[in-house]
């Protein structure tokens, strides 16, 4: 049974950053694709940023120059990272990671993020 665990949310300051991790016991090769998303109070979830097994990122418009996701490979299990940087309040949300194997989407419990202004 694929499981994500999340790590990594909290309150910032406007301008401030944060990392948020999310740990699978599968690999990468194994994988088609890992991500985050966000859902924000009364809004849908959204595909904040995903990066494919071959290392091709994809990213919201309104995070991009600001958020990158990245992939840690260790043995029989993958971290995927989301470094975001200059937050701000409109990026106030709850942040689901997810990957992507055998044609099934896993989600993990997801993480607050509170931005202040």
């Amino acid at each position: 049974q694929v499981q994500l665990v999340e790590s990594g949310g909290g309150l910032v300051q406007a301008g401030g950053s944060l990392r948020l991790s999310c740990a699978a016991s599968e690999t990468m090769f194994d994988l088609s694709s890992m991500g985050w998303y966000r859902q924000a109070p009364g809004r849908e979830r959204e595909l904040v940023a995903s990066i494919t097994r071959t290392g091709r990122e994809n990213y919201l418009d309104s995070v991009k120059g600001r958020f990158t996701i990245s992939t840690n490979n260790a043995r029989k299990t993958v971290t995927v990272y989301l470094q975001m940087n200059n937050l701000s309040p409109e990026d106030t949300a709850v942040y689901y990671c997810n990957l992507e194997k055998s044609g099934r989407l896993y989600w993990g419990q997801g993480t607050q993020v509170t931005v202040s202004s």
